[in-house]
Parts: C-alpha cells; sequence; structure tokens
C-alpha cells in the first residue's frame, strides 16, 4: 500500500543526473575556437562551450597518455597512482571513480582509448562495460569497407621506424575510409548504442576518441580542410637547438606546415564525433539531466620548440581544455581564469554528484566555480615527465623545469647530450609567453620558491615521502623524487 508519506518522498527525491566524460588524445587547449584560434574548426567543443564553464587555464599533471589518464580515473597524482610511464597497467585495487559511480547505482561504460593497459572484462575497474582501444580496433577493423576510396592515401603507422615526415602525416593524406566508416566514428556509434539502450537507467559513461593522435587521422571527405600553406611553421627560439630532439631536426617548412595542417583537420573530425555523442543526448531527451565533461589527455606540440609531440614542459604540451556543461546547476557561457589540474576533475565530480569522495584524493572541487560563487583557487599547478625525470611548475607568471638529466630516456626523442646532467630553467612568462628564454640564473629567489612548492607537492603526495633520506639540498631532494618507481 502506498501511503502519503512514501508518495511524498518519492516525489521529494531528486533523480540522480547521469554523467558523460568526453575524452581526447593529444588535443592541446589552443587548438580550439573557443579559446581564440581562429583557424581551428570545433563548432560542437564551442557549442559545449557556450552551454557550461570553460577553465581556460587548465593543466596536465603528466603530458604523456597512460599516467595522465590513469591519474584522471583515480583522483591522484601519477606517482601516487603509480603510473608514470607509458606501458604501465592500473592496479585495478586502486580506487576510482568508476567503482564509486557503480557503488553509486549507476550503469558504467567505456569505449575507446583508455591505455588501461590490460585485456578488458566486464565489472573491471568499475566498467560494466568495457570496449576498449583493442576491442574498438578489433571490431573496428574487422568490418567490411562500404565506399571504395580513390587516390593516395596514408601508409601504415610506423612511428621512429619510418622518418618523421612519414609518420606525422607531413603530406596531409586522409585515411583510407570516409567519415561514417572512420574509427572514431565507430567509437561514437558503439557508444550511442549504448546510451539507447540505457537512456532510462542512471549513467557514467566514458567516450574516449583516438584523435587527434599522430598520425592525425581524417577520411577522405575532409581531405581538402586546412590547406597546408595557410599555416606558419611555429618560431623557435635562440635556446631551441639543443632540445629539439633528433628525430624532428630535417623537417623542412613545408612539412612542418603539412603536420600542423594534418593535426588541425583530425580535430575537426574529432569535433564531429563529439557532436554525433550530444546530438544522440537530445535526441534521447537526456541533455538536460546529464554532467558533461570535455577534456584531453594532455595537449601537444605541433612545431612549437621545434617539437611535434607532448612529452615535454612547455605550454602546448601541459594546457588542456577543460570544459562542463550540467544545465540549471552550472554556469552557461562562462570562462575561468584561474589556475586549475587534472586532479581537480575527480574532486569536482564527486562533489558535484554527491557521490564519496575517492580516499586520499589530491585535488580540489571546482564547484564555486561552476555556480559562480567566490573561491581563491590554485596559485600555481604542477606536473612532471617521469620518463625523462623532468618536473614543472607553473605560477602564471613563472615556468619552472627541473631535469635530473641523468635518465637517458627510452621514448624515441632523444637530443644531443641523452643524459646532460641536472638542470634548471626558469621564464617569465609575462614578458616571454613563448618560453624561449631562460632567465633562472637572474631570479634565483623565484627558483628557491619553486623548488620549495615542488618539495611540498611531492613530499604531501608522493608514497615514499617518508623514505626520503636526510640533509639533502633542494636540487638533490627533487631529484629523488622524479624518478619512475612503477612495479
Amino acid at each position: 500500500m502506498i501511503t502519503r508519506r512514501t508518495l511524498l518522498a518519492g516525489l521529494a527525491a531528486p533523480k540522480k543526473p547521469n554523467f558523460l566524460f568526453l575524452i581526447a588524445d593529444d588535443h592541446a587547449a589552443y587548438v580550439m575556437g573557443c579559446d581564440g584560434n581562429r583557424q581551428a574548426s570545433t563548432p560542437n567543443i564551442d557549442r559545449l562551450a557556450s552551454e557550461g564553464v570553460r577553465f581556460a587555464k587548465h593543466y596536465c599533471n603528466q603530458p604523456v597518455c597512460t599516467p595522465s589518464r590513469q591519474s584522471l580515473l583515480t583522483g591522484l597524482m601519477p606517482s601516487a597512482v603509480g603510473v608514470t610511464v607509458l606501458k604501465t597497467s592500473l592496479d585495478p585495487e586502486k580506487p576510482n571513480l568508476a567503482q564509486q559511480f557503480k557503488q553509486a547505482g549507476y550503469q558504467t561504460a567505456v569505449f575507446g582509448k583508455m591505455h588501461l593497459n590490460r585485456t578488458s572484462a566486464p565489472g573491471l575497474y568499475g566498467f560494466a562495460t568495457m570496449m576498449t582501444e583493442a576491442d574498438i580496433n578489433k571490431a573496428w577493423s574487422g568490418s567490411p569497407v562500404q565506399r571504395k576510396v580513390e587516390g593516395k592515401t596514408k601508409p601504415a603507422w610506423r612511428p621512429f621506424r619510418d622518418p618523421a615526415r612519414i609518420w606525422l602525416n607531413a603530406e596531409k593524406l586522409p585515411f583510407p575510409r570516409y567519415y561514417e566508416e572512420m574509427r572514431g566514428t565507430f567509437t561514437a556509434r558503439q557508444a550511442v548504442g549504448w546510451l539507447d539502450k540505457h537512456k532510462d537507467d542512471p549513467f557514467a559513461l566514458w567516450v574516449s576518441f583516438p584523435e587527434p593522435h599522430s598520425p592525425y587521422d581524417f577520411p577522405v571527405d575532409m581531405a581538402a580542410q586546412f590547406p597546408a600553406a595557410t599555416f606558419t611553421a611555429p618560431k623557435v627560439g635562440p635556446e631551441d637547438a639543443g632540445q629539439i630532439p633528433l628525430i624532428f631536426r630535417d623537417l623542412s617548412v613545408e612539412e612542418k606546415q603539412g603536420i600542423q595542417a594534418a593535426y588541425y583537420t583530425s580535430v575537426a573530425m574529432l569535433d564531429r564525433n563529439i557532436g554525433d555523442v550530444l546530438d544522440a543526448l537530445r535526441r534521447l531527451n537526456l541533455e538536460q539531466d546529464t554532467f558533461v565533461v570535455y577534456l584531453a589527455d594532455h595537449g601537444y606540440c605541433v612545431g612549437q620548440h621545434g617539437r611535434f609531440e607532448k612529452h615535454c614542459g612547455y605550454e602546448p604540451a601541459l594546457r588542456v581544455p577543460l570544459i562542463i556543461r550540467y544545465p540549471g546547476r552550472v554556469r552557461k557561457g562562462a570562462v575561468v581564469e584561474v589556475l586549475t589540474e587534472h586532479i581537480d576533475v575527480t574532486a569536482t565530480i564527486t562533489d558535484m554528484m554527491g557521490i564519496g569522495a575517492l580516499p586520499g584524493q589530491h585535488g580540489q572541487s571546482l564547484r564555486p566555480f561552476l555556480e559562480g560563487k567566490r573561491a581563491p583557487g590554485r596559485t600555481h599547478v604542477v606536473s612532471q615527465y617521469l620518463e625523462n625525470e623532468e618536473v614543472f611548475v607553473s605560477s602564471g607568471e613563472w615556468k619552472f623545469i627541473h631535469c635530473s638529466g641523468q635518465r637517458k630516456r627510452t621514448d624515441g626523442y632523444e637530443t644531443d647530450e641523452p643524459t646532460p646532467g641536472r638542470y634548471v630553467k626558469l621564464y617569465d612568462r609575462k614578458r616571454d609567453p613563448g618560453e624561449f628564454a631562460d632567465v633562472a640564473a637572474k631570479h634565483p629567489e623565484v627558483v628557491k620558491k619553486m623548488q620549495k612548492l615542488v618539495l611540498e607537492r611531492y613530499r604531501t603526495t608522493h608514497p615514499e615521502a617518508s623514505q626520503e633520506p636526510k640533509g639533502l639540498s633542494a636540487l638533490e631532494a627533487i631529484d629523488f623524487y622524479v624518478r619512475p618507481r612503477d612495479a
């Protein structure tokens, strides 16, 4: 029998909001129309930003896929997750966001590239449905091509085996398929199919696209977009010569332009895929009840400082998109200029969604900024690239880089000196936003302050902080923390 009390309790119970995480691979924040880039073609991402909040100074905690993604999933600094190099697999016992949603009664699913480095299985990491990159690739590559492709298309991707101009697609060649048969489109279609089946359930869905990661895939019907000649190869600074990876040294200006054009076209392809998923939300009348987050695992350099990758501490590699939309709960069309980090995303989601915070999470909730309330924000952000034993701090005004110079990197981006010895760099970003002139020698007091911030972060988040040897100098102590320790 339904009593009046039961009826009133049912009416008062708020509906659980849905959750949709849209993730790009290697999408730098500066390649978006909403970020002020007039060359970029990102109408769907721009519309999402106009309907929600865009965090304009958002930074990843490590500019490489696996550590960044597992840090996002757990809300911990990569060093604390135990995932700091590309091939490491996340420990399934580590508490993570998908598990929190599952325990809160949500249907959970993931489609696309996650770098979990494990074979998919129902329930693994809290995902009731899993179709990660190996599953996507197998299903997609096994599907017959419906439309015959004419003309020259790109060869197989053979990074580091072929010259950089080939595997970075300097000729701006399309993938030999049309848009509706691309891998990213296939990924979007799997996610939309799952939404159709679970539209009446509270859900937490991750959709992670392969673009615009090299070789910057795009279909033949987008090949004419972004002529290479319309791009200008980024400036290379007077101090850049020695740090440019050897594999990029022989690229011509025209090849650099072609690489830029291919990257921008791949971003446009990504934007179309995102639009497909967002359109499905609208078609299923889920738009008003769904908390949408768009971000990328890290940024990317397309020629800045002579680099065409992300494995460094320069601004293009670290600053990433973060856009959050939730109608009625999040401000519309707002741009937040405070410094934020990837570890803040998980803290924000658990706060806004009313599920329990992850154990020991390192981030700060961005809820006040979403709701238009005053909050102090961060004074600085910290990132690291432990494959090269580097750590980076940005305060907005200053950028600090510390490298032990003791580890011979194995990521393929060797320079003239594989082990140059320890170095410290400081850039005055107000006077030198391109980060071309190292001014560490002129500002020792700033260097000292930045070193203190690095050590504060590691000493409060690193699992081996209690084992830091006594009597180390600041330089030696930082060297202690930037070593990879993945199991």
